[in-house]
């Protein structure tokens, strides 16, 4: 249970209802995400523009890489909610429940391509030790496979967003939905 006041669709009204009118249509859900923010809706509209630029915007990093960078981050915080929503994204591209419950329990021992291995480090190491980034070059790796800057940008604002929603989910407490995986467009 939410540890704060939520207002859930059927109670709400004005802006709020409207947000939430929105994302169903576009999105085809409510996640406890978005509702978790319901005492700040235009907080919702701004969490879901940075969402659509980090996760769906042209990128070098393809959409499998993100989620695959977003379930390692939700794993190295211990955010099962992260981890399941964003694990059913991964597979709506891998379409492999033992690589990506692998993925889950030690991506290493998993048969990746070098440069996912190489982005599943970035994103384990930018979370789990940020501060290791002041006396070591995390990037050195991504661009010794030929991920630009560009690239490079990429991977630390999907890393850096999902610690972000980590840190959301697990400090309010935010439940997985009974349906948690399905009916999402992605």
């Amino acid at each position: 249970m939410a540890r704060i006041k939520v207002i859930q669709h059927a109670d709400a009204e004005g802006r709020l209802k409207e947000i939430y009118d929105n994302l169903l249509k576009t999105r085809g859900k409510l996640a406890d995400v978005h509702t978790i923010q319901s005492l700040r809706p235009e907080s919702i509209i701004k969490h879901m523009e940075l969402y659509m630029e980090i996760m769906f915007s042209r990128s070098e990093l393809s959409r499998a890489e993100r989620e695959m960078i977003a379930v390692i981050v939700s794993v190295s915080n211990q955010c099962e909610y992260c981890q399941i929503h964003h694990g059913e994204a991964l597979n709506h591209y891998w379409k492999d429940d033992e690589k990506l419950t692998q993925l889950k329990s030690n991506f290493r021992k998993v048969d990746l391509k070098e440069r996912e291995l190489i982005l599943c480090e970035f994103a384990e190491s930018l979370t789990l030790d940020p501060g290791l980034s002041q006396n070591k070059d995390l990037t050195e790796e991504l661009k010794k496979v030929e991920i630009s800057d560009s690239g490079v940008l990429d991977a630390t604002l999907v890393i850096a967003y999902f610690n972000f929603v980590n840190r959301i989910v697990l400090s309010l407490n935010v439940g997985i939905e009974k349906d948690a995986g399905t009916g999402y467009k992605y």
